[in-house]
């Protein structure tokens, strides 16, 4: 059997992983396509070489661009490849352009399509990511769901005989990261001069929160503001918008720094204070590592952390400072999230299913 993975953003390279390494153990023939929609190396190559995944097979380096003309582009491109390898299935993960761009390729290819991670919802459909997911819900042949919530929006939608609960395969990653840097140090404390528990880890990159001049004034100076330093890996997307809006990232508490390597990243959060952030990866990574998060948007697909109480949802500068600073959740054993095994479920899924 071939699986041919479509990945293009920094999410998917920490989910494509595991499942790299279970299809590998099953014996399954795994080719795997980036797409370039992440192009900066951090963001990008270093995922691959961090997680022992190797170099991709394809790389379409399409790059960045308006969602048309990036999503436009990876059409024009998948074609050819899909109809190279003609895998028994492509997998699409999360709801980034090249999600949608592969499921849609696919379908009128008639190759079939696996979601991982199906039936996450915002309800918010401003944001292009629900646009993206939805879509690749609806198009594709298999929904692999990583918690009963996304199995029970499926379900709503009138998709249950294509939905599966597999778990979340961030999980499956995560455990095995956790485990090799459980014991060094975070590089930020050396190189910044901090100390364990002494500091804020951020990361913002989302469109609401960075194309708008007043909206990113907002968040940088709350964060200014805050009573630790606060350490922002800045993805390029905010680095671009805040050079144009004349925005300094590095004001009173603030601190820019470059995006970290994962291992790096999961030892940062790891010796952080708390995360705040507008990525959903980071929401869930914090809860797996028990660090309290703020997510600085109105809405969050990942509900069990807020539900739990490890992350709170904050959208002005009162907000942030409020949820920042209270106090510590309390301990949970929920494991909402699976049990560190669902790449596994999925490639059986896929072989079953092929």
């Amino acid at each position: 059997m071939k699986i041919l993975s479509v990945v293009g953003a920094r999410p998917q390279f920490v989910k494509l992983a595991p499942i790299h390494k279970a299809a590998q153990a099953a014996g399954v023939e795994h080719v795997i396509v980036h797409t370039g929609q992440h192009y900066d190396p951090m963001l990008s190559d270093v995922f691959f070489e961090d997680l022992g995944i190797g170099a991709p097979d394809v790389h379409l380096g399409v790059g960045s661009g308006s969602h048309g003309v990036q999503t436009g582009a990876m059409l024009a491109a998948l074609d050819a490849v899909f109809d190279e390898h003609r895998p028994d299935w492509v997998l699409v993960y999360g709801d980034t352009n090249s999600t949608v761009a592969a499921a849609l390729s696919a379908v009128k290819m008639h190759i079939p399509v696996a979601h991982l991670e199906a039936g996450l919802r915002s309800f918010n459909r401003r944001m292009p990511e629900e646009h993206n997911r939805v879509m690749t819900d609806h198009a594709a042949d298999l929904l692999l769901a990583p918690t009963q919530v996304a199995v029970d929006h499926l379900n709503d939608e009138g998709l249950a005989d294509r939905t599966v609960l597999v778990g979340d395969v961030m999980t499956d990653v995560l455990h095995q990261v956790r485990s090799e840097v459980a014991d060094t140090p975070s590089i930020l404390l050396d190189e910044l001069g901090l100390a364990t528990g002494g500091f804020y880890l951020a990361t913002i990159h989302r469109a609401e929160n960075t194309d708008d001049a007043d909206r990113l004034t907002e968040i940088t100076a709350a964060l200014g503001r805050l009573d630790k330093p606060v350490v922002l890996l800045a993805h390029p997307r905010v680095v671009a918008k805040a050079a144009a809006h004349g925005i300094p990232l590095t004001s009173g508490s603030l601190l820019s720094h470059t995006p970290l390597a994962y291992p790096d990243l999961i030892a940062a959060v790891l010796a952080s204070g708390g995360v705040v952030t507008d990525s959903g990866g980071l929401q869930k990574e914090a809860f797996l590592l028990r660090v309290p998060c703020t997510t600085v948007r109105s809405e969050t697909e990942w509900v069990e952390t807020v539900s739990l109480g490890w992350n709170v949802l904050a959208n002005n500068a009162e907000e942030i400072a409020t949820a920042v600073t209270r106090a510590r959740p309390a301990d949970t054993s929920d494991t909402p999230y699976g049990d560190g095994h669902a790449a596994e479920r999925v490639v059986q899924v896929l072989q079953d299913g092929a």
